[in-house]
Formats: structure tokens, C-alpha cells, sequence
């Protein structure tokens, strides 16, 4: 039986050229836009400084008492998103209290967004919120080495009800990016502040950075009452003046872009590569799962070797540990221990 022919000459004009825009891999600048990774677990209590689902990190000085959780409370679509609850009220902040979470965002990523010169791009912010507060938030893209500063207001307006926000910024013609993986931009969210915070003007243009121009946008106290929640999902900060579809990728090419930044070993008995070098020492050699930002900070729950003696003199690169043990019986294997994490977040 001949199988007959299929003309493929203009199936491509057949696709309409929102798909063709809309099909552009990796243009989501955000890590974890979606809230579906979450390392560090799933539940955090507030404090200044820490990271919690992967790659959103805290600010926060005195602005009531609030728990962080991934939520699976999301919008179609959507399997996660991050949840604050207000766990004790601040009705009246103090002028310096604030609550920000931040995303940071490595130079060497955003290097076509061409800033610093004649030619830079804006970019469209876009995600799902809700919240029981209705009212106006602001939101920012900081250049922290240079200073600088753009923001945006976007508008809760019906209640326990999840709404799509978009908010394109301007490309910046002064303060150009570093080319490494050190800190280029962050997109900030500011929770709520004191009138250190708020007092100013929003920037909607870029501007030197002045801290009270960096609230000046919100009037919503999301820590007057314990009654209020607010979550995010679908974050995405892509080039351009318009606001495609979010991305989705595979779940395990998510968890590999955070792994990036941090993992942990939780498996009892990771062995390393060995090499006898003496009668009482070892050394060992780990690759990690995925090339890290930088040399990581290695941390662990337990001694870090299982019954074998001195755990010292770790080299960490950014592709493997190396490590020396001082051990007893030149037969027995070194083993990793549970609970090993590696940071290299920026």
C-alpha cells in the first residue's frame, strides 16, 4: 500500500504568530516562577536573610510576624504558589520596619537585555496574585551594583481572587551589567514598610535608588491583621513591551536551573570517589549534580563522615568536592553523610 505524500511547503504559514512568539525556550528570566521547587521545605518562618522556596529570599525588620508556605492554592493551570499568612498584626509599623521578598538574577543571564547603553530593552513583568486585602502594591527591578532602581504599582482588586498583573519596565541607558555570576538584577516585592519605606515617589522611570521611593506605591498594610494572606505564582520577567504566556518547563529542568544555586543530600550513604594518599588518610572526590554558581558553602547535620574519624581540608570547586579523612582501617569506604547542602545562592 504507497503511502501518500504530505505537502509540508506552508504549513508554517498556518501557525498563527502569536504561537510562533510565544514558543521562544528560556525567555522567562525568573528561576521558580511557578513555586514548584522547594528544597529548603515548605514552610517558613519569617525572619531577615533567608531563602525560602527556591531562589526568593527575604528582607525583613519588625513588620509583624508572617509565615511563608508553598501553597497549592493556584490559579488553572498552576500546581504551586508562595503564601504569606500574617501570623501576629503590626497595625502601625515603625518608620523602619520593612518586608520584601527578592529574586537575584546572575549578570551573565541578562546580557542581551543590553543595559547600560543606548539600545536597552524593556522587559514586561507578569504573575498571578491574590489576597483578602484589595488595594495597590508595588513592585521593583533593582541594579543593585549600580545603584538604580525602576518600579511599578499593580492593583489587587476583588478580593480572594486570584488576577493577573503585567508591568513593563523601561531599558536603562546608564549603569551597565558585569558579564559573570555575580548579582546583575533583582525583582523585588515589597510586602509592606514603615514610612522609611514609603514616603517618596514610586520610580517609574530608572532613577538612583532613594529607599523611601521603594514602597511609596502600596496602600495595603498586609500586617494589620492575621486574617491576611497574600500568594504568588506565574512570575515572569522576559525582554520586551509584552507579556507572553507563561513558560513551563519540565520539572526537571527547573529543579536543575535551582540546583544551581542549592542542594541537598538527603540519601543515607552518598559514596565519593576515593584515592588512598597514606596509611591513615583519604582523599575524596564528589561531582555535584549540575556546574554551581560559585564554589559552594557546604554545611551539614551530621559530622560529615560516617565512623571514619576527622572530616577536613574540603576544596570546593564549582563542578566537585574534594575532600581529605583521617581514618583507621585503610579498607573501610568513606561515605558521604545525610543532609549535606551546598550553597552557592547569590
Amino acid at each position: 500500500m504507497a503511502l501518500s505524500r504530505i505537502d509540508t511547503t506552508n504549513m508554517i504559514e498556518d501557525v498563527p504568530q502569536s504561537k510562533l512568539d510565544n514558543n521562544i525556550n528560556f525567555r522567562n528570566i525568573i528561576i521558580n516562577g511557578d513555586m514548584s521547587i522547594a528544597q529548603r521545605g515548605t514552610s517558613f518562618s519569617i525572619s531577615d536573610g533567608i531563602y525560602t522556596l527556591d531562589r526568593y529570599l527575604t528582607e525583613f525588620s519588625g513588620f509583624g510576624a508572617f509565615t511563608l508556605t508553598q501553597s497549592t492554592d493556584a490559579p488553572d493551570g498552576f500546581g504551586y504558589s508562595l503564601k504569606l499568612d500574617c501570623t501576629s498584626a503590626d497595625a502601625s509599623p515603625a518608620s523602619g520596619d520593612i518586608f520584601q521578598l527578592f529574586h537575584r538574577i546572575e549578570g551573565q543571564n541578562i546580557q542581551y537585555l543590553k543595559k547600560g547603553t543606548s539600545s536597552a530593552e524593556s522587559t514586561t513583568l507578569s504573575f498571578w496574585v491574590k489576597s483578602n486585602k484589595t488595594g495597590n502594591m508595588q513592585v521593583n527591578l533593582r541594579d543593585a551594583p549600580n545603584n538604580r532602581i525602576i518600579g511599578g504599582v499593580y492593583t489587587i482588586n476583588s478580593a480572594n481572587t486570584w488576577e493577573k498583573k503585567t508591568i513593563t519596565f523601561a531599558g536603562d541607558t546608564s549603569g551597565t551589567i558585569d558579564n559573570d555570576n555575580t548579582e546583575g538584577l533583582s525583582l523585588e516585592f515589597p510586602i509592606g514598610s514603615g514610612s522609611n519605606y514609603s514616603s517618596g515617589s514610586v520610580p517609574t522611570s530608572w532613577e538612583t535608588k532613594v529607599d523611601a521611593d521603594r514602597n511609596a506605591g502600596s496602600n495595603i498594610n498586609l500586617a494589620d491583621s492575621t486574617d491576611n494572606e497574600w500568594y504568588i505564582t506565574g512570575v515572569q520577567l522576559e525582554a520586551g513591551t509584552t507579556a507572553s504566556d507563561f513558560e513551563f518547563l519540565p520539572r526537571a529542568v527547573m529543579e536543575s536551573l535551582c540546583q544551581r544555586y542549592f542542594y541537598t543530600v538527603t540519601e543515607t550513604g552518598i559514596p565519593g570517589f576515593l584515592r588512598a594518599d597514606g596509611l591513615n588518610t583519604r582523599d575524596f572526590y564528589m561531582p555535584y549534580k549540575v556546574t554551581m554558581r560559585a564554589n559552594p558553602t557546604i554545611t551539614s547535620s551530621v559530622s560529615g563522615i560516617t565512623n571514619l574519624g576527622t572530616f577536613s581540608n574540603t576544596y570546593p570547586s564549582t563542578r566537585q568536592l574534594w575532600g581529605r579523612v583521617s581514618h583507621t582501617n585503610d579498607t573501610q569506604t568513606i561515605f558521604m553523610a545525610d543532609d549535606v547542602s551546598f550553597d552557592a545562592e547569590l
